[in-house]
């Protein structure tokens, strides 16, 4: 079912204007002007506006469009803390300003940790303790979410700093206990596969491209697959969900649902779109795609 979804959970962001390739978000207490590739229309304010309100503003290096500088046109700090609620979780993040114009939170997500909780929750009604994987885990609101819920939690990413960050916001959220793997994702998944670990949940993000940490190789559209094949041996026939997030620029939402219908045949009311949020003045701006489902046993855990 094509369902999307207007971001509006965390309340402590706000997307205030868009364009020009542009976005001009308010994360807690600081405004950010940073680069978003799809934001094609002309902003409906003007560049004294933008520059009145933003506490910094990212400028591309002309040299290599990845990266770039943060230039600070109001005092603030290099890094600061948000929180997310709902129910009965409540998460903390430390944000800071990278080179690659992340500052190590995507808000849209919030949709996802919440559907984390709830999803648990409902198994936990079963007297279940539920396992869950995050692959391609960043800086771990996901993880955090099924942590707070009462999950076991496996967090894997092949970047050693980014797990490290996540660590740091378990710690902020009081929560403990999550198992960190510094890890390529296809290379983690054949060996449970192997050892016959069995999953609740699995939670996939993953890049366009990417590394592991010896080097291998991540290709989405050539291994996106055979990963989920693979996440399919290693999902429990009850009591399970997934969640598949794609940012790749020009993929349909269509494609994710049928990859999750396609593995996943043992799932429920599988629902798939785009995630967007709406500016200020009325502009709706896509931010990726998602698909998950789950299985009877979660949907009508009575």
């Amino acid at each position: 079912m094509n369902t999307p979804i207007e971001c509006s959970s965390f309340s402590q962001y706000k997307l205030i204007d868009s364009g020009n390739r542009y976005k001009l978000e308010q994360f807690g207490d600081y405004i950010l002007s940073r680069p978003e590739p799809q934001a094609l229309w002309s902003p409906s304010l003007n560049d004294a506006q933008w520059k009145k309100l933003a506490h910094t503003h990212f400028e591309r290096d002309k040299n290599n469009p990845e990266k770039g500088i943060w230039q600070k046109l109001k005092p603030m700090p290099d890094r600061w803390k948000m929180t997310h609620q709902h129910q009965g979780m409540q998460l903390q993040f430390r944000l800071g300003m990278t080179s690659f114009k992340h500052i190590g939170l995507f808000p849209e997500q919030a949709e996802n940790w919440n559907y984390i909780y709830d999803m648990i929750s409902h198994i936990k009604s079963k007297e279940i303790t539920p396992k869950v994987l995050n692959l391609f885990a960043y800086t771990g609101g996901a993880s955090l979410a099924a942590k707070a819920a009462g999950s076991d939690v496996v967090h894997v990413d092949a970047v050693k700093q980014v797990v490290t960050w996540a660590n740091e916001n378990m710690q902020l959220s009081s929560l403990d206990g999550i198992r960190w793997v510094v890890e390529d994702a296809m290379k983690f998944v054949k060996r449970e596969q192997k050892r016959g670990s069995k999953y609740n949940g699995i939670i996939l993000d993953p890049p366009a491209y990417g590394r592991g940490p010896d080097g291998e190789k991540w290709v989405l559209e050539e291994n996106i697959d055979e990963l989920l094949s693979i996440c399919r041996q290693i999902a429990s026939e009850n009591h399970f969900f997934i969640i598949l997030n794609l940012y790749s620029m020009g993929y349909s939402p269509i494609i994710a649902g049928t990859l999750l219908e396609t593995h996943f045949k043992h799932l429920k009311n599988i629902q798939y779109g785009e995630m967007y949020f709406t500016d200020e003045h009325k502009k709706k701006m896509p931010l990726g795609i998602y698909a998950r489902g789950a299985t009877n046993t979660i949907l009508n855990p009575k």
